[in-house]
């Protein structure tokens, strides 16, 4: 309920309560005092914690409620003065900030409730952060309702909100759809982003092999890639340590349930039925075991979609009827499109891009730009009779690391040297771009040792080989020596671009120049041609002035020429003496007789340089123009 309060008992307790808090601001202390219905007491309570004693005894002790107050009666408002029982205790500046008030929030969200302890110095904000790192929500997701005041803004400190001590507050997120919808499709989508580290151990020859497969990459996909490094079969593969969830191989890894990052598996080579009858039974010689394991692989090998070629432990490479490059090829672009086309065929999407052109032209995007722009040539150097080149595209050149890395900081050619007559058409290349000491290397490496990857890096007017990376390697290792190659190249790089910034700068302010000498001579010519034009303009005004007061010059002497002459005041005939004020101030006097015409008066004005069309005579009193339309009228009335 509202009261009336005098004009007297406001100013008391405003000042009773600003004493006790130490709130300097009238406004906010008429406030809070409004909110509690002007009970003192209780307004204090509010801001101030109970606990450091609000009214006191003057003799000390306990503490005691203070009398009561009675808004419709001013007289019972206590003097302020030493006589009365009781007196407001003066917490100091000093308490305020060492013990500052702490609020309570319990927030709601869903299914949870969360619990925050702030200063009343906070703000709304802070509360959204703290709700943030509990909630796993954004702070511009979040709706924070619940406050008594209404919708606030995060800046509001929450002093100024006057809340109590415990609050409930709710969170809204309408811009999120429901956990039931998205959590398991976002753990899923997170998992074919992750890349699974697989130690797995070829049982029959203890060797560990640790390969990267991204989440998305299916069981199948690991099986075959596992057929590479062993020549065991996918058909013959006997797997420990797959999770009792991955039950189909075309199951993707992020579904399957092995563990993250790492997870080991074992693999060896099943028995065919022919080893176990041999086993048995004992009555085939090892010559007939072998044959009848190779031939029952050889039988089932088309059922499961592997080549004759995986049977007997040979690279698929090697069996391929389709060249990887033509050979004779005219155009190196047409070369190089159907290699990207027959390596995506063989390897899968998932590999560099290659640069389809002619080395010249790979060159020219490479180093020929700027230096900002400038990056290293990877030359892929491809060979179909090695036994590494199918692990190392499969494993290495293909891995989404790897593909990444050359996309983003490499320009990556690739050449197959399979042929004779493509093998010595990249020498030739390579002798006349690199030099002969490369080309020498590159034609003693044996077979077994591609497939090659060059890193080139242009310098200045030479092309450098910075490092040549033979098949036999990892991925951890391939990616090492990239990354080492760019740190050199960037050190390089740094140089060019200062170079590069400082001959622009020169350039520049040699343009600036050169502009600015460009407009300072068209701001002088057009000064000259104004000032020409200017001359031109004033010498012709000047004429025409000339010739128009030549003109009235002529005028007022054949005016002053055609005048009777003066008469005499001593004449027989009537005289009238005129006297005539000019514009400026001066007067001209002259006699005229009364016979004569008032165009004499007129011409006599304008013999003295006021013509009468640009001057009016006029009477002084009463002032009109009494010539008006009398120009041939005589002066007599």
């Amino acid at each position: 309920m509202e009261v009336s309060l005098d004009n007297n008992v406001i100013v008391y307790l405003t000042k009773s309560f600003k004493a006790c808090t130490g709130i300097e601001n009238i406004d906010e202390a008429i406030t809070l005092l409004e909110q509690n219905n002007w009970d003192l007491v209780a307004a204090i309570n509010g801001v101030i914690p109970q606990e450091n004693g609000i009214l006191q005894s003057d003799y000390g002790g306990e503490t005691i409620p203070g009398p009561a107050f009675d808004p419709s009666h001013p007289a019972s408002v206590p003097a302020p003065s030493s006589s009365s029982a009781f007196r407001p205790v003066m917490p100091s500046r000093q308490i305020v900030e060492r013990q500052p008030r702490m609020l309570d929030f319990r927030v709601e969200y869903r299914d949870r409730n969360v619990d925050v302890v702030l200063e009343d110095s906070c703000t709304v904000g802070e509360i959204k952060q703290i709700l943030e790192n509990e909630l796993q929500i954004p702070v511009s997701k979040m709706l924070l309702k619940g406050w008594k005041t209404g919708d606030v803004e995060d800046s509001t400190v929450l002093k100024s909100l006057h809340l109590p001590k415990n609050n409930s507050l709710y969170v809204l997120t309408p811009d999120l759809p429901p956990p039931s919808s998205s959590s398991h499709a976002g753990a899923l989508q997170e998992s074919l982003n992750q890349n699974f580290m697989l130690i797995i151990t070829h049982r029959e020859v203890q060797r560990e092999y640790n390969l990267n497969f991204s989440g998305s990459s299916t069981i199948q996909e690991v099986k075959r890639n596992v057929y590479d490094l062993t020549s065991i079969p996918v058909r013959h593969q006997l797997w420990e340590g797959w999770p009792t969830s991955a039950t189909d191989d075309s199951m993707c890894l992020a579904e399957s349930g092995l563990s993250y990052p790492c997870h080991r598996l074992t693999v060896g080579r099943r028995a065919s039925p022919a080893q176990t009858r041999e086993q048995s039974e004992e009555q085939s010689t090892d010559v007939h075991m072998v044959s009848d394991s190779d031939g029952d692989d050889f039988e089932d090998a088309s059922e499961f979609g592997v080549d004759d070629g995986e049977v007997f432990g040979m690279t698929s490479s090697a069996l391929r009827k389709s060249p990887m490059m033509p050979e004779n090829a005219e155009n190196e672009g047409d070369a190089l499109l159907q290699f990207t086309a027959e390596f995506s065929s063989r390897y899968g999407d998932c590999h560099p891009v290659f640069f389809i052109g002619s080395l010249e032209a790979a060159f020219q995007e490479a180093f020929y730009v700027k230096a900002r722009d400038r990056k290293l040539l990877a030359i892929y150097l491809h060979h179909d009779e090695s036994v590494l080149t199918n692990v190392f595209c499969s494993q290495m050149l293909c891995a989404e690391s790897i593909v990444s890395y050359l996309s983003q900081n490499f320009i990556t050619w690739a050449w197959d040297l399979t042929k004779d007559a493509n093998r010595a058409r990249f020498l030739t290349m390579c002798n006349r771009h690199f030099g002969s000491v490369v080309a020498q290397t590159i034609r003693t490496q044996k077979t077994d040792q591609f497939p090659l990857f060059l890193i080139i890096m242009g310098k200045r007017s030479s092309n450098e080989v910075l490092n040549v990376i033979q098949g036999n390697t990892t991925v951890d290792e391939l990616m090492m020596r990239l990354m080492a190659a760019m740190e050199i190249f960037t050190a390089q790089q740094q140089e060019d671009i200062k170079d590069e910034d400082e001959r622009e700068a020169r350039e520049n302010v040699k343009r600036e120049q050169d502009e600015a000498y460009r407009l300072s001579l068209e701001a002088d010519r057009a000064k000259r041609e104004a000032h020409e034009r200017e001359m031109a303009e004033q010498f012709r005004l000047e004429q025409i002035r000339k010739e128009q007061e030549e003109e009235r010059e002529a005028i007022r002497l054949s005016l002053e020429q055609a005048l009777p002459p003066e008469p005499k005041e001593e004449n027989a005939e009537p005289v009238s003496k005129l006297r005539i004020r000019t514009p400026s101030g001066e007067f001209l006097e002259r006699r005229f007789l009364a016979s004569n015409k008032l165009q004499i008066v007129f011409d006599f004005v304008a013999s003295k340089g006021f013509p009468w069309d640009e001057f009016k005579l006029l009477s002084t009193f009463p002032r009109r123009d009494p010539f008006l339309h009398k120009a041939e009228t005589d002066f007599s009335p």
